[in-house]
């Protein structure tokens, strides 16, 4: 079996991986109560929190999985607020230890890219190979708070980075357009609330993409535009028409995703199409990716709602499912916390 930990931002989680039988049981405590009144997270309090948290969801999870059974720890080396990232990886280090099993580093992004595999696996977990040759290659689209990218699973697991955000993520779009609306954090479900009663043709936003020579998107353009427009409104005007504003900047978010997403299936052949992160429980970007899917004829691969936020359940899935495909670092006790890591490097 494996444990995982997961510390990269604020949420602490652990979770216990059987390639056998799946995910054995995965426990985390959320921060978000805590860093609501601060409007986002504060990285004292992240390191503070997940010190205080471990040990009570470690002795949760060992409750369940005997010692013994433990053959290895998988922790995210990154990427991640650095403060909070050492929090996992010292814990993760004393356990391996205490315990004389391996260490091994997860890419927190690369997790993301392979989470909707895990119901795959859960389904076939005997056949889990066979059954992902039949959907590699795929295209996989992980939008997050802090992250917007379009990449490529190979026949050989390896991941290609297609296009990525030049400026702020999708998610953190949603979030300071969320702030600038004065609405409550995290911002983007209560944009996504508000949208559902609103006009998404109401407001004229900016498509949020860089330049058509290149793949990537650039959403900085989109927050700048709805500020100009909010300077231009009463507040009382601002609060009637609260619903239209955050359904047209919703959609202009969801537009340059789903723009883009198309355009590289219709470059390329790709056996199966997915969503990551936590924009993914986004039911409007669902719904449209979905539906590019069906029109390219190949299975839509979402991630569960309890693996879009951080979670120790893909990190434990991905240091498995990526033991042969190079995105799993292998340094051990020499292993250190890499907070910029790229998607593509382990």
């Amino acid at each position: 079996m494996i444990l995982a930990l997961e510390s990269s931002c604020d949420e602490t989680a652990v979770a216990v991986f059987d390639p056998v039988h799946g995910l054995i049981g995965e426990w985390v405590h959320s921060q978000i109560a805590l860093h609501e009144t601060y409007g986002g997270v504060v990285p004292d309090l992240a390191s503070r929190e997940h010190l205080a948290h471990f040990a009570p969801l470690l002795q949760r999870a060992l409750a369940q999985v005997p010692v013994e059974r433990v053959e290895k720890i998988a922790v995210t080396h990154g990427p991640g607020l650095a403060a909070c990232l050492a929090m996992g990886l010292s814990a993760a280090k004393s356990l391996a230890l205490a315990w004389r099993v391996p260490v091994v580093g997860v890419n927190h992004l690369r997790a993301h890219a392979f989470s909707p595999f895990i119901p795959v696996h859960e389904r076939a977990p005997t056949d889990f190979d066979a059954e992902v040759a039949k959907l590699l290659p795929h295209l996989g689209l992980l939008v997050s708070g802090g992250n917007t990218a379009l990449l490529a699973i190979g026949e050989d697991r390896s991941i290609r980075l297609l296009a990525s955000t030049m400026d702020d993520a999708a998610g953190e779009a949603l979030d300071k357009g969320a702030k600038l609306l004065g609405l409550g954090y995290p911002g983007g479900p209560q944009v996504e609330k508000l949208a559902r009663t609103g006009n998404a043709s109401a407001f004229q936003f900016p498509k949020a993409v860089a330049p058509k020579a290149t793949l990537d998107f650039s959403f900085s353009g989109l927050k700048t535009s709805l500020r100009y427009t909010l300077e231009k409104m009463l507040p009382e005007e601002i609060a009637r028409r609260q619903a239209d504003l955050c359904a047209s900047y919703q959609q202009a978010v969801m537009e340059a995703l789903v723009r883009k997403t198309k355009l590289v299936l219709e470059q390329s052949e790709f056996r199966s199409v997915g969503l990551s992160g936590g924009v993914a429980n986004n039911q409007l970007l669902q719904a449209q990716i979905e539906k590019l899917a069906q029109t390219r004829r190949v299975p839509f691969l979402r991630a569960r709602p309890s693996h879009t936020g951080d979670n120790a359940g893909m990190i434990a899935f991905a240091a498995w499912a990526e033991r042969e495909a190079g995105g799993v670092s292998e340094r051990g006790f020499d292993l250190e916390i890499a907070p910029s890591l790229a998607l593509a490097n382990a």
